[in-house]
């Protein structure tokens, strides 16, 4: 294998690239894991014997 030291730094260059493009994404994906946490909170396990969304149920 070629041990040139211009290719490794393009190799280095290439993923120091990649590594800032990555951390960008690190909030917007916490952001949506905190979302989701917060969503899957409101279910009920038990559901309610009276529909309240329909207005014909609820008399």
């Amino acid at each position: 294998m070629n041990d040139d030291p211009e290719k490794r730094s393009e190799w280095r260059a290439i993923f120091y690239v990649q590594a800032r493009v990555a951390l960008l994404f690190v909030p917007v994906v916490a952001s949506l894991l905190i979302i989701a946490a917060l969503a899957g909170n409101e279910r009920k396990s038990v559901p309610d014997a009276i529909d309240r969304t329909v207005t014909s149920s609820v008399k």
